[in-house]
């Protein structure tokens, strides 16, 4: 981009944060932009540049942007080659590197921010441009966080504990995809079972969470995607979630997909964010989402937590029995034993780690990783092969989901110190913060 193209979207930028029409035209903030623009301001400016000139090679890359549209025609006119991003990346950081330490912890929170987050984006951009890292290497540079490795001695532990739960003889997953067929949700049952499970996370969080008034969400239903549900963040505090219908999808995801993308999953961690972050303290970093970041773990992390948090494991089944089997037309009297076996079964989340790891490694070809993910992630041979698509379209963004749930649960469990109501109080201050992974262990 020229030079009078960033002079164009640095003004703009600064309009949006002074006043101006768009979203960030808030009275309530008006005492916290009083002084002026600061460093960090600064370097969030170019950050968010830099986030959506790198977008322009890699449509998976921006997952969220409500900030001014003029910045991003403006990106989009004068477009940058990812070696020159690469380098404005690179000068950010050292940039970042170099402020003086901050007087308050959410300001020092705030340049680490920076800071990590255009690590990442230097990271992404050396990809971009033909860089290879191993699946630990990419982990860390883009997430700020390394999975654990497991053998197979791990998984077959596992896979014995779930052999004795099943019925029947025969293999495990042959007997699982038979106990599971039992607890699917009828196509045309699917939306009203759906927005169901929406309502009741809902209202539990609305117990424990002020949100804007006017937050809201759409569903829509599609297919041919790799993944099993998204939500794209919209501003203004709303999403549309979509719910991927391509396979069977049983009792137990209604739930979990309605907490997860909704309440108090990335629809309540988007809204707080613009909310408490964006609108009120001017932070207009805030306002893009790079999806192959540290922001990433935190998010996915928090949504997969968000579960339980909303729904402790006996309330979660009494509810479900309570309301989403009926509305399925399934037997209430089987969700003790479904959740027995779906316990066990989620103890081998960290197997579709490792067949990413091994595809990006180069130890394992899609087939042999399919028939890893059979074998060790009991998945269906249909869903093995969803799964490597995911894999191949988002890498080593998998560790995000069960990497990311563990030190999120494991940082608020030792504050909360058992305490179910300060759970909710400092899982929401981590949804309104710029708490970064590296961040969870630390504090």
């Amino acid at each position: 981009m020229a030079l009078t193209a960033f002079a164009i979207a640095a003004s703009l930028l600064a309009a949006r944060c002074s006043g101006g029409n768009g979203i960030m035209n808030d009275p309530n903030k008006a005492e916290v932009l009083a002084t002026g623009p600061t460093a960090l301001d600064a370097a969030a400016s170019e950050y968010v540049r830099i986030v959506l000139a790198l977008g322009e090679h890699d449509s998976d890359y921006v997952d969220a942007y409500y900030g001014p549209a003029e910045l991003r025609n403006a990106i989009r006119a004068d477009a940058r080659p990812v070696e020159a991003i690469r380098g404005d990346a690179e000068a950010l950081h050292a940039k970042t590197l170099a402020l003086p330490e901050p007087e308050s912890e959410i300001e020092r929170l705030r340049r680490d921010y920076i800071k990590t987050q255009s690590a990442a984006v230097i990271a992404r951009a050396a990809m971009l441009s033909g860089v290879q890292l191993t699946f630990d290497e990419e982990s860390k540079a883009l997430y700020d966080a390394v999975a654990p490795a497991h053998g197979v001695e791990h998984f077959d532990e596992l896979l014995r504990e779930l052999d004795a739960e099943l019925p029947g003889d025969g293999a495990v997953s042959t007997r699982l995809d038979a106990f599971r067929a039992k607890f699917v949700i009828p196509t045309e049952k699917l939306d009203v079972v759906f927005q169901k499970a929406i309502e009741g996370c809902r209202e539990r969080t609305l117990r424990h969470v002020a949100l804007p008034a006017d937050e809201s969400f759409t569903v829509e239903y599609v297919t041919d995607k790799s993944w099993s549900g998204y939500n794209w963040y919209q501003g203004n505090y709303r999403s549309v979630i979509q719910v991927n219908t391509d396979l069977p999808i049983y009792i137990d995801r209604a739930l979990d997909l309605a907490c997860h993308e909704g309440y108090p999953g990335h629809h309540v961690y988007n809204a707080l964010l613009e909310q408490h972050l964006v609108r009120e303290r001017g932070w207009i970093e805030f306002t893009v989402y790079p999806l192959f970041s540290p922001q990433s773990l935190i998010a996915e992390g928090s949504a997969n937590y968000g579960i339980e948090v909303a729904f402790p494991k006996d309330e979660k089944i009494a509810w479900e029995r309570e309301h989403l089997f009926p509305l399925a037309g399934l037997d209430p009297s089987q969700a003790e034993k479904y959740y027995r076996v779906f316990d066990l079964t989620a103890k081998l989340a960290y197997a579709g780690n490792e067949a990413a790891r091994g595809l990006l490694d180069g130890t394992l070809t899609e087939d042999s990783a399919a028939l890893w993910l059979e074998k060790y992630a009991l998945m269906a041979p249909e869903r093995a092969k969803q799964r490597i698509r995911f894999i191949r379209q988002y890498r080593a963004y998998v560790i995000n989901y069960n990497l990311g749930k563990d030190l999120v649960e494991a940082y608020v469990e030792r504050l909360a110190n058992g305490d179910p109501e300060a759970r909710w109080t400092i899982f929401t201050e981590l949804l309104s913060s710029p708490r970064l992974p590296s961040g969870l262990v630390s504090r």
